[in-house]
């Protein structure tokens, strides 16, 4: 990186990615899984309530595809800012 700017703005939107993938993780696991499980549960999921699903095994997908969304995600914002490995 050439400047302190572009080192500033790399790390604004590293840090902004990671903030907004761990509010979906968290609405997803705990949100989902616990709070608002009472009010989802009325949906079935391959026989079980929607809550007990997102409990048990829905977070834990939902945590995966947010590993590779991530990868995908970090490796734009890498060649925006150049910083990206050859």
């Amino acid at each position: 990186m050439s400047s302190d700017k572009s080192a500033g703005g790399y790390w604004k939107a590293t840090i902004g990615l990671l903030t907004k993938i761990m509010i979906v993780w968290f609405l997803c696991s705990f949100g989902l899984g616990i709070l608002f499980a009472d009010a989802i549960n009325g949906i079935k999921l391959g026989g079980y309530p929607l809550g007990f699903f997102f409990a048990q095994q829905g977070s834990i997908y939902v945590f995966i595809a947010l590993i590779f969304y991530y990868g995908k995600k970090m490796g734009e914002i890498d060649r925006e800012f150049d910083v990206h490995e050859e």
